[in-house]
């Protein structure tokens, strides 16, 4: 893991040389750090944490699977000023998790948030998964209720997606597993949002739950479509108007950068339509929706003029409500929202 950790370092130098950042939020994830040795997660995690603008209140979040956290590396990451845990949990079912090709067992979760409490790190988020194939109702309401009792502060609640060249999708493909009916999974939605609001978490994103004063800000950061630098394989970043997305490979990011070749694979500037337009996209996940006034200020134009036909058809049909600050999804919406952004983009 040595050289994976020299590239990554090598390619943050190559972006922070002869300019100051002012970074206020950091994530470490895409994959699992912290199964890295913790020598190397430490030489990794204190480097980042160099890139925090002086009295800035820093949201440094590192993304873990459960059982991979174990009071050695909790430690590293509370040294190194971690103070945010995102725990992909998925499922508290044996047979979901085995769907998934998950390799922990439930109460492991319940462990890992334990090791993570006792060594002080404040924030703790648990991913979960609805819309699992042999899922039911029942079953994931009761993932649900277990990862309340955890009282994390966050919660992100997905519908399964079958991601072409994954294996979950090859099965569907092959019929070997069958997608949830849709109408499950819209109740499955809804009654998550009802839950988690009864609980006294704040649905402030499609997929997205906390305790107030609990929001990730660091994703914030996407769904504003504000700039993000990303380094590592398949990292993908916003930087000076383009929009960029390293190899996905390990070993050729690793190849790529320790030779002093970029890593980019891809790379594209802009239209100021392009950007707003996909602004609004983004925004439209926000339960808040687009601010009509801090749009116009980016983009020259209200949204509601700027996006005339689409916000007229879907306000029709219910899907959108428009407010003298906000353009924004309804409930109905939020179950078609796919639809809904489509048509903004």
């Amino acid at each position: 893991m040595g050289p994976l950790v020299d590239a990554l370092l090598r390619e943050l130098d190559g972006y922070v040389a002869g300019q100051t950042l002012e970074v206020e939020t950091i994530f470490v994830g895409g994959g699992t750090p912290t199964m890295l040795p913790p020598e190397e997660l430490g030489r990794l995690l204190d480097r980042l944490r160099a890139l925090a603008r002086p009295g800035a209140e820093l949201e440094f979040t590192v993304e873990a699977n459960p059982a991979t956290v174990t009071p050695e590396i909790a430690k590293v990451l509370v040294s190194a000023g971690v103070n945010r845990v995102s725990i992909g949990a998925q499922s508290f079912d044996v047979a979901e998790l085995a769907v998934l090709e998950r390799g922990h067992r439930p109460v492991q979760v319940a462990e890992t948030v334990a090791v993570c409490r006792e060594a002080g790190l404040g924030c703790v988020n648990l991913d979960l998964i609805f819309a699992i194939p042999g899922q039911t109702l029942e079953s994931w309401l009761a993932s649900l209720e277990q990862a309340i009792g955890l009282q994390p502060e966050h919660l992100s609640c997905y519908s399964l997606t079958f991601e072409p060249g994954t294996r979950l999708y090859d099965q569907l493909q092959a019929g070997k597993v069958t997608r949830v009916d849709q109408d499950l999974d819209a109740a499955m939605y809804e009654r998550t949002i009802d839950t988690l609001s009864d609980a006294g978490y704040v649905h402030y994103e499609i997929s997205n739950f906390s305790r107030p004063g609990y929001r990730c800000r660091h994703n914030l950061v996407y769904w504003h479509n504000e700039p993000y630098l990303g380094i590592g394989p398949s990292a993908a970043g916003l930087v000076d108007g383009a929009r960029y997305k390293n190899v996905a490979e390990v070993a050729g990011y690793t190849e790529a950068v320790l030779a002093g070749r970029g890593p980019r694979v891809e790379e594209e500037r802009r239209s100021i339509e392009q950007r707003a337009r996909e602004t609004a996209m983004l925004e439209l996940r926000l339960i808040e929706g687009i601010d009509r006034r801090r749009f116009e200020r980016r983009y020259g134009q209200d949204p509601v003029d700027f996006f005339s036909e689409a916000v007229r058809r879907h306000c029709e049909t219910g899907l959108l409500e428009v407010t003298d600050q906000r353009v924004r999804l309804t409930r109905a919406g939020l179950l078609l929202a796919d639809t809904v952004v489509a048509d903004f983009l």
